[in-house]
C-alpha cells in the first residue's frame, strides 16, 4: 500500500500527458452539447471520487450531478430515462456486474457514456462512449490509492477542459509534484490520536468531502476503526450529539469557503474537549501538514498524505494494510 500510494504523483502525470487530448474532444464535445444533468456510478473508493465529480460539475458548470442507484438496474430492473445526460463511470477493475448494468441501461436510453477506469481492457472500458484510462498501473494492494488519486485528477482535468478554467488547469499541470512533496509529509499527531482509538469521526466539506469519505473507508479497511464520514452541515444534525471530551476527529478543509465552516466545527469540538487533528489548506489551524493551492485540488494533496498515514497506522496497530481480513481486491457486487 505504502509503495502504490508513493506512486500517485506519476500516475497522474501519466493520466494527463497520455489523455489530454480525449479529455479535449470531451469537453468539446459537452460545451456544444451540454447534457440536461449528470449521473454518476461507481462503487467503493470510485464513489468517493464521484462525489468529488458532484462538486466539481455543480459549481464549475452548474449542472445536477447525481449518483445512480446501481440495484435500480442490476436487481430490480428497471427503466431509466437518460436522454440527454451524461454518465460518468468510475472504476479501479472495470468488471463489477450491478456497475456495468447500470452504465448499459444508461448508454441504451440516450446517455453520452464517459467512462474513468483504470483496466482498459475490461467490459467498462468496451461500453463507454469515451475512455479515459486511469493509468495508474496494477494495484496488489487490497486497498485503493493510486487509482483514487488518478481518478480525482483525471475528473478535475475532464471538469476544468469543459468549463474553460484556466486557473485550474494550471494548478493541475503542477500537481504531480505537489503529490510528491505530500507523500514526504508525516502526520504523528494522528497516529498518536488513533493508535488506541476504536471509533472517530472524519468530517470535510464541498470538494473536501469525498477525501472524508475516502479516509473513513480506509480507517475500516486497514486499522479496524469504526469511522464515520460526514459533512460538517451534515454531522451537526444529530451525530455531533456524541461529540465530547477525548473523542477523536479527524478533519480535511479546503482554503475557501466550505473550509471555512470545517474550521468553524473544529473550534466547536475542541472547546468541548473534543480530541481533533485536522489537515487545513489555510493554515489557520492545522496540526497535519498540508498545502494550499487551488481549493478544488487541495483534498487531492491531502489525501495522498492521509495514504502515507494510514499504512503507517495500520501496521502502528498490529494489521497488514495490504490485506484486510474478509476483503478482495475486485469486489463483483449483483
Amino acid at each position: 500500500m505504502h509503495a502504490e500510494a508513493g506512486e500517485a504523483a506519476d500516475a497522474v502525470a501519466r493520466f494527463l500527458t497520455a489523455n489530454a487530448v480525449v479529455i479535449a474532444r470531451v469537453a468539446s464535445r459537452l460545451r456544444q452539447r451540454p447534457p440536461n444533468s449528470v449521473t454518476t456510478c461507481a462503487r467503493g473508493s470510485s464513489d468517493h471520487a464521484a462525489t468529488y465529480a458532484k462538486y466539481l460539475v455543480e459549481t464549475l458548470i452548474g449542472i445536477p450531478t447525481s449518483s445512480a442507484a446501481l440495484s435500480v438496474a442490476s436487481v430490480f430492473a428497471a427503466p431509466v430515462r437518460a436522454a440527454d445526460s451524461l454518465c460518468l463511470a468510475i472504476s479501479q477493475s472495470g468488471h463489477s456486474p450491478d456497475l456495468l448494468r447500470t452504465v448499459e441501461a444508461h448508454k441504451r436510453a440516450g446517455a453520452y457514456v464517459v467512462a474513468l477506469v483504470n483496466d482498459a481492457a475490461s467490459p467498462l472500458a468496451a461500453l463507454a462512449d469515451e475512455l479515459l484510462p486511469l493509468h495508474a498501473g496494477p494495484e496488489r494492494s487490497v486497498a485503493a490509492t493510486k487509482s483514487y488519486i488518478a481518478s480525482l485528477a483525471g475528473l478535475a482535468a475532464l471538469v476544468a477542459a469543459w468549463a474553460d478554467d484556466a486557473d485550474l488547469q494550471q494548478g493541475l499541470r503542477a500537481l504531480p509534484d505537489r503529490l510528491r512533496e505530500a507523500f514526504a509529509c508525516e502526520w504523528p499527531g494522528a497516529l498518536d490520536m488513533l493508535l488506541g482509538a476504536t471509533n472517530l469521526f472524519v468530517l470535510g466539506r464541498g470538494y473536501g468531502f469525498a477525501v472524508a469519505q475516502e479516509a473513513a473507508l480506509k480507517l475500516k479497511e486497514t486499522c479496524g476503526l469504526h469511522a464515520e464520514a460526514f459533512s460538517t452541515a451534515e454531522v451537526r444534525h444529530g451525530p455531533m450529539a456524541i461529540v465530547g471530551p477525548g473523542f477523536p476527529v479527524l478533519a480535511f478543509a479546503t482554503s475557501d469557503a466550505a473550509g471555512d465552516d470545517v474550521r468553524a466545527v473544529v473550534r466547536e469540538f475542541r472547546a468541548r474537549g473534543a480530541r481533533v487533528e485536522i489537515a487545513d489548506a489555510a493554515g489557520e489551524i492545522s496540526t497535519l501538514p498540508t498545502a494550499r493551492a487551488q481549493p478544488a485540488l487541495e483534498p487531492i494533496i491531502q489525501i495522498q498524505s492521509f495514504y502515507r498515514f494510514v499504512n503507517a497506522l495500520s501496521v502502528a496497530r498490529g494489521f497488514n494494510p495490504d490485506t484486510p481480513p474478509h476483503l478482495k481486491k475486485v469486489t463483483r457486487t449483483l
